[in-house]
């Protein structure tokens, strides 16, 4: 008898429709796996067997035949688990084929019949419901994540035994989203308030949460540019529901959503070790699979001693940064990830680390120097909108206690920027903040004073500003503004802009 299952994989972030096509006919017993199954695939079979014996059910001695259709595209991972063992007991007589019509299917299976989450249950609850289909079932672990996909039904198995009695009886109790099921606010108690001085760093900060911009903080080492850069998440707007959705499906696809986890509003903060390579800074692998700068989508990528990375992977990041988006072209296809982050690095000013520090320690040779800051290449230094060194502390100042401003007084100003932003951009469905408006709309309709013109003008000349760099000057005037909660541009906005920006540029 041959059953069909409704199922789905994933490629990039989306997700399509596969058919789990299983056959048992006489013969001796075999098994065998068709449709380009990965090597995760084709181990179902001692899964299934194992899970469909521990559940109760009778394992039928013939031969047992399953395609995954279209049969042109490789199907990876273990969310064909159960999609397969409800088709086998459909082909055996044990599970009326009507029980499963018009439901989408996935989960994996432990050997005693239990239902283990998959990656991109997001992008699958949301291929249901584009079908119209009757629901999506799918591991309970993963169903947090899968309700934020408000038009479809999900239901939550646990166990094989359960859910084939819940089809039997024709009873699929849907999942209904809990109060609080997004956590909405950082809870781990890092604040501004703990970062005693650099009054000039966190107004770099303030500036950057304000429009997204990217930005980089150079100075010796122990003077707070890592507790800067960990606690500009707690000054950001949380994520809206059309971003919240993007973040959640990226995330559920690389498989670093912890299961039952609530979904966060908090924007993303990622931090990988400076030895990280091409393909987890930007993506790549059998899959593929996204990388970190993907993973910080809608949110914060921190790479801590940044002139520490080889300059060919800093220079990856040239295109992300540009397009918001990374492309990762292979032989049979080319898969798409969102990548429209807010980049945050830190640095040591030479190799040593001392100089700038006040002191006579720093034993670099200006060769030196000159080959450390090469690291950061021209085009990439362009795209940072705000350079901002950070200097030693005096003693005499780490020993206030209680005078630093704390971050929800930051986050208030930061919110009512951005709302401006909102405002303006309203009738641009690509633009949300300063950082993702063209410079040119921005010299048309950001209100310049004639003195702020002139003086960014004049700056340009000397300086030899790039067309980007004079664009994002502009952007990051305009944050300015918005933060002093003007609609012109005034020629102090422009100055304090340009004082971010770093000599080379």
């Amino acid at each position: 008898m041959l059953a069909a299952i409704q199922s789905a994989a994933v490629l990039g972030v989306e997700a399509f429709a596969v058919t789990v096509e299983v056959d048992v006919a006489p013969g001796l017993p075999a098994w065998t796996i068709v449709g380009l199954p990965g090597g995760a695939v084709k181990e179902a079979r001692e899964r299934v067997s194992a899970a469909i014996v521990n559940a109760g059910f009778e394992l039928p001695s013939r031969r047992v035949t399953v395609n995954l259709s279209p049969a042109d595209v490789r199907k990876e991972g273990t969310a064909y688990d159960l999609p397969i063992a409800l088709g086998l007991l459909i082909a055996i007589g044990r599970l009326d084929p009507d029980a499963v019509g018009d439901l989408l299917v996935v989960g994996e299976l432990g050997l005693d019949g239990s239902i283990r989450p998959v990656r991109g249950a997001l992008p699958i609850a949301a291929l249901a419901a584009r079908r119209a289909l009757r629901g999506v079932v799918l591991p309970e672990a993963n169903g947090a994540e899968a309700l934020l996909v408000g038009k479809a039904r999900i239901v939550a198995a646990t166990t094989l035994a359960g859910i084939v009695a819940c089809l039997r009886a024709g009873e699929l109790p849907a999942m209904v989203s809990p109060a609080g099921a997004v956590v909405e606010r950082p809870s781990d108690g890092v604040d501004f308030a703990d970062v005693v001085g650099q009054p000039l760093a966190k107004r770099a900060l303030e500036i950057a949460a304000a429009g997204a911009h990217n930005v980089l903080m150079i100075g010796p080492p122990g003077t707070g540019k890592t507790m800067l850069a960990r606690r500009l998440p707690g000054i950001l707007p949380p994520l809206d529901d059309e971003a919240l959705l993007d973040v959640v499906a990226v995330h559920s696809v690389a498989g670093v959503l912890p299961p039952g986890a609530r979904p966060s509003a908090i924007p993303p903060f990622r931090a990988p070790h400076h030895t990280i390579s091409v393909a987890g800074l930007i993506g790549g692998g059998p899959g593929p699979r996204p990388g970190e700068v993907s993973l910080a989508h809608r949110g914060v990528l921190f790479l801590d001693e940044l002139l520490e990375l080889p300059r060919y992977i800093l220079d990856a990041m040239r295109q992300p940064l540009e397009d918001g988006r990374v492309v990762i072209a292979r032989a049979a296809h080319a898969v798409a990830f969102p990548a429209r982050f807010q980049l945050v690095g830190a640095a040591n000013p030479c190799p040593c680390g001392r100089a700038g520090d006040g002191t006579d320690r720093c034993r670099c040779s200006q060769a030196d120097l000159e080959r450390y800051g090469a690291r950061l290449s021209g085009p990439l230094a362009d795209r940072i909108d705000l350079h901002t060194h950070v200097g030693a502390v005096e003693l005499s100042v780490l020993s206030r206690n209680g005078a630093e401003e704390s971050s929800n007084a930051i986050r208030a100003r930061v919110l009512d920027a951005r709302a401006q932003q909102r405002e303006r951009y309203a009738a641009h469905a690509n633009w949300r903040v300063n950082a993702d408006a063209a410079g040119t709309w921005l010299l048309a309709h950001g209100a310049l004073t004639p003195a702020a013109r002139e003086l960014l003008d004049t700056a340009a000349e000397r300086l030899g500003l790039s067309a980007r760099a004079y664009h994002r000057i502009v952007r990051v005037a305009r944050t300015i503004a918005d933060l002093d909660a003007t609609d012109t541009i005034h020629e102090s906005a422009v100055a304090e802009a340009l004082r971010y920006r770093p000599v080379r540029a």
